[in-house]
């Protein structure tokens, strides 16, 4: 299946450090290995691009097709993202030019896989985050542009 390249889970150290329980995580899974503090969830069963997000949201997407969950993060404009900021996509230049803030995260970062193996991104990831509070939580990431 497509999507299964697409499942990397977020490291726990990242909702540790950023101290934030989100309402929506909008790409997540009924992964075991899921860390994300959310009072609820989307999977790619529920389509989260068709429905309606709420609240405060974490948002790590597929990056095979990142275009549209940037654009609907940019339009929800609150909560905090994960991406490959190094990536030419027109989708960078929408996020950069925004009021979004960036943290880049380390350069060794690593994923936990679907089946449980450790994966190493290519490109650097990058968290970012649109409203006040979630620029703030950024801060004790990293240094926030």
């Amino acid at each position: 299946m497509e999507y299964l390249k697409d499942e990397c889970y977020t490291p726990k150290w990242i909702f540790d450090a950023l101290g934030v329980t989100f309402d929506l995580d909008v790409a997540s899974s009924n992964h075991h290995l899921i860390s994300v503090p959310a009072k609820q969830k989307y999977t790619i069963e529920d389509d989260a691009l068709s429905k309606p997000w709420f609240g405060k949201i974490w948002m790590n997407p597929p990056f095979s097709k990142i275009t549209p969950w940037v654009e609907k993060f940019l339009e929800h404009n609150n909560g905090i993202g994960l991406a490959p900021l190094s990536s030419n996509g027109k989708w960078v230049n929408k996020l950069w030019d925004s009021e979004v803030a960036f943290c880049y995260l380390p350069s060794n970062l690593v994923f936990n896989g679907a089946s449980g193996d450790i994966v190493k991104m290519r490109w650097r990831t990058t968290l970012f985050a649109a409203g006040y509070e979630n620029i703030e939580a950024l801060k004790n990431v990293g240094r926030v542009r």
